[in-house]
């Protein structure tokens, strides 16, 4: 009896593979669809919820001449409707009866002059060094007071007036108005300033409830939801049988999720712009909204360069005839440098790098993810520094594995047998 010359692959093999790819697209789904929001999720937490990343995120606004201008317009208005013109008039005249209807004439002059020097001093200290530190100081609070406002409790420079949620720009206007008392103008020291006045209101009682509900299903999952699409991703090129082809379906994932976000987040500022329109805040919503979602915008930028990244190495780690021949002609002419350059040195260290240059080039790749991702400061600028020194760390592995190989081929002639004629 005779035995066929090819055996079938076993069954067991073929489900497991099969079982292997299935996972993977499973990975690829998942980790594609939870991307954006996952995304959004972790910028919201750390931007709302870190105090000190809030701060430094809202701090550039204090130069803003949109925002300078919500609150010049909001503390002038504050401050001049409660200045009793006629009353300072009438102090002022007082004995002078007989010159009544000339006076009457003083009056509009005269209260364009006061408010023009109100308007003057508010906008002087809200351009100083002053109001820098008062900014900060308010976006401390603001920042505690806004996540108690999300947690449905109130209280502090934000909190609910009614329904809507309010900016407290009381401190702003005492300090005005101890500059203009400072200039002579005592008449403003004891002007009353109802609550209403002191305020600025930042989103309507609707779009609150929204947020709410959203914070109160996010928050706690915000965190971790960026490292687990991470690790889906990881682990659909782990399991896939063709890794090369699936690193590149991963870049696209990654990279369509990137545009998506633009899209997003072009959406959010014209509902944002939207949603404020009709209150003080308006003209400046559309600067605020930019400024709060800046971190959110380099990370995307960053993402959408991650992705086209990974595109091309898939493409140029993977079977195709170009691929093939481009990663030969340079892995080539790095080992022919190597080869050059060794002159039998320090041969078992060479070897040793090429005995070990796979998990080598893993640990140069995510060397490079540790400088990206240090700190939370992820921007454009970093990702290039991070993919030069990717790119430097594995140029310098295929040197020194070309090195290894000659020193390799050396040993192997320096010990081969004689030939005996």
């Amino acid at each position: 009896m005779t035995q066929d010359s090819t055996t079938p692959m076993p069954a067991t093999t073929t489900n497991a593979s099969r079982g292997r790819a299935a996972g993977a697209v499973v990975c690829l789904v998942l980790a594609a669809l939870l991307t954006t929001p996952a995304a959004i999720a972790y910028w919201g937490q750390r931007t709302l919820n870190d105090g000190e990343r809030y701060v430094e995120t809202v701090g550039p606004l204090v130069q803003s001449p949109e925002i300078q201008e919500v609150l010049a317009t909001r503390v002038t208005t504050a401050i001049s409707q409660q200045v009793d013109i006629e009353g300072l008039l009438d102090q002022a005249f007082a004995g002078l009866s007989d010159e009544a209807p000339r006076l009457e004439l003083l009056a509009a002059p005269l209260s364009a002059a006061i408010n023009g020097a109100i308007d003057r001093q508010v906008r002087a200290f809200l351009t100083s060094d002053a109001f820098a530190d008062l900014w900060t100081r308010l976006n401390v609070r603001a920042q505690q007071a806004f996540q108690r406002v999300l947690e449905g409790r109130g209280g502090g420079a934000v909190s609910l007036q009614g329904d809507d949620v309010v900016l407290d720009v009381g401190e702003v206007i005492d300090e005005v108005k101890a500059r203009l008392v400072d200039r002579g103008m005592t008449f403003v020291e004891n002007a009353p300033i109802p609550e209403t006045d002191r305020t600025i209101v930042l989103m309507e009682a609707p779009r609150v409830q929204q947020i709410r509900t959203i914070y109160a299903f996010s928050d706690p999952v915000a965190r971790w939801a960026l490292p687990v699409v991470g690790v889906l991703y990881l682990g659909a090129v782990l399991l896939a049988r063709r890794r090369p082809r699936m690193t590149v379906a991963v870049g696209i994932a990654i990279a369509v999720n990137a545009v998506v976000l633009a899209i997003a987040l072009g959406v959010g500022r014209q509902l944002f712009s939207n949603a404020l329109a009709e209150t003080s805040f308006g003209p400046a919503s559309t600067v605020f909204y930019e400024t709060l979602s800046a971190y959110l915008e380099r990370g995307r930028q960053v993402v959408l360069m991650l992705g086209l990244a990974l595109v091309v190495a898939g493409w140029f780690t993977g079977s195709n005839r170009s691929g093939t021949a481009v990663r030969t002609a340079i892995g080539g002419a790095l080992e022919r440098f190597g080869a050059g350059v060794v002159h039998g040195q320090l041969g078992l260290g060479w070897r040793w790098v090429t005995d070990n240059v796979a998990w080598l080039r893993v640990v140069a790749v995510g060397a490079a993810v540790v400088v990206l991702a240090w700190g939370n400061e992820i921007s454009p600028e970093r990702w290039w520094w991070s993919l030069a020194l990717a790119l430097v760390l594995l140029a310098v592995l295929q040197v020194l594995a070309g090195a290894g190989r000659a020193v390799s081929q050396a040993a192997s002639r320096d010990h081969a047998p004689t030939a005996h004629a």
